[in-house]
């Protein structure tokens, strides 16, 4: 489950970070409003930390990848929409390829869980049907007696 919540972060990092560089919000400023909005203390720290070395004359790319939070693929795929000058366009296929790797992980989830829940409900149920029935039997067995 941890990996889950680490990836729905990461979406939900890349996703709003895109949508504030595409409406022309500073990085200084958007890198504070995605700490907040990250859901994630791990990457809160993260990206508060990232927004004083950028405030420092860093890149985004260069203190993203000293974390561990974020995957070297992640900081790789920064750094190239830096340089290039595509910065919205990388964030946004981060955020797309997290979104589609929880929507994976929750469908493999459904499936492992939707038998034990059915065999959950089967004992259930049949806890239920054993308890109506005894007693029947018990009655029907004084009466032939």
């Amino acid at each position: 489950m941890g990996i889950l919540f680490k990836k729905v972060a990461l979406a939900k990092f890349a996703r709003t970070f895109a949508t504030l560089v595409k409406s022309g919000v500073a990085a200084l400023n958007a890198l504070e409003i995605v700490a907040k909005t990250a859901g994630n203390k791990e990457v809160e720290q993260v990206v508060l930390a990232t927004r004083d070395s950028v405030r420092d004359g860093e890149t985004i790319s260069k203190p993203l990848s000293k974390s561990t939070v974020f995957p070297p693929m992640v900081c790789r795929m920064i750094g190239v929409g830096e340089q290039t000058g595509q910065l919205e366009k990388m964030l946004s296929k981060i955020a797309d390829f997290y979104d589609e790797q929880v929507d994976a992980a929750v469908a493999g989830l459904t499936s492992m869980i939707e038998p034990i829940v059915i065999v959950f409900l089967g004992v259930i149920i049949g806890g239920i049907v054993i308890a109506l029935f005894l007693p029947i039997f018990k009655i029907t067995e004084l009466v032939a007696r």
